[in-house]
């Protein structure tokens, strides 16, 4: 049997006997809401920050809207972080990964640029990378809107979020930017899911809160081209990408995926840290109230992305 933290076990009786149906039995919109009450009941608070203001840039079909969070009022030009959600590429929004964004915020005294990409079924493949991409490019010119001067970027996402950080970092790196990809932080990352076989898909499939047919449900909803990089990102060679931090659960479906994705970092010869949260879940970054050792978890992560980047010569 796998390990399994005490706490992640209490978290998953306690999820596995709740009564009514699962998210991807309900359709979107109540779908989107049942994810948004659970942040409130899961994660720990959003807590005090200097500033929280939303903003919009423009887009392919429209603007797309956007959070800014730091722990500082005025800044100095500095590193920005890109914050894509995660969700399947169906649900999540600036609101589910709000306490996330501002714990990384103060944690990095860095400001984080949270982006609320369009979502399937509704805008399919390829809107959500299309506005990532978009996204990334607008801030990189450090436009007045935002408030501030942009020196590089990091992107981060989890899940559904940990792909478009790679697929955006793949197009700033064949096209750049105004300003330079400094690091990537992709956290359970959907890196390779047009590839089946992976021995996790099957292990942790069912009972640990990501379920084979929440997964089926994403796929159904996104319809994306599987052979195409911004949805399968492992279809390119990963030489010439900026150091990397790759973090994945051991108990989660799509484990397999991230450890695929940084070995492939580290053949290209990316450097790359790879970090397991040992006897944890997909999600575990939202979970934080739920699941108290994750607050450890996430607090090792910034301080691997410290090293990465004082190694890079880009130190927060």
């Amino acid at each position: 049997m796998p390990y399994v933290r005490p706490d992640v076990r209490q978290f998953l009786e306690f999820l596995n006997a709740l009564p009514g149906p699962r998210s991807h039995e309900v359709g979107p919109a109540e779908a989107r809401e049942m994810m948004l009450r659970s942040r409130h009941v899961a994660d720990a608070p959003t807590g005090e920050l200097a500033l929280i203001r939303d903003l919009a840039c423009p887009g392919p079909e429209g603007d797309i809207p956007l959070r800014l969070y730091d722990a500082r009022a005025q800044r100095e030009p500095s590193p920005l972080l890109l914050f894509f959600h995660g969700g399947g590429f169906v649900l999540g929004d600036l609101d589910t990964h709000e306490p996330f964004c501002a714990e990384i915020a103060r944690r990095l005294d860095m400001p984080v640029l949270a982006v609320g990409y369009r979502l399937a079924p509704e805008h399919p493949f390829p809107a959500g990378p299309e506005d990532c991409i978009a996204a990334a490019r607008w801030a990189a010119g450090s436009p007045e809107a935002l408030g501030r001067t942009v020196e590089g970027l990091i992107n981060c996402g989890d899940s559904a979020g940990g792909n478009f950080a790679i697929v955006v970092t793949l197009a700033l790196r064949d096209d750049p930017a105004a300003v330079p990809v400094l690091a990537q932080w992709p956290i359970y990352p959907a890196a390779d899911p047009a590839k089946g076989g992976y021995p996790s898909f099957t292990d942790f499939g069912e009972g640990y809160l990501l379920t084979r047919d929440s997964m089926d449900w994403f796929d159904d909803c996104y319809r994306a081209e599987a052979k195409d990089w911004r949805f399968s990102p492992l279809v390119k060679s990963q030489t010439g990408m900026p150091p990397t931090l790759v973090v994945t659960a051991s108990l989660d479906p799509i484990r397999d995926q991230g450890r695929a994705y940084a070995a492939a970092c580290v053949e290209a010869g990316v450097d790359t840290i790879f970090i397991e949260a040992k006897g944890n879940i997909h999600g575990f970054v939202n979970l934080r109230k739920a699941i108290p050792s994750s607050e450890g978890d996430v607090g090792g992560c910034v301080e691997a992305l410290k090293m990465l980047m004082k190694r890079a010569g880009a130190a927060t």
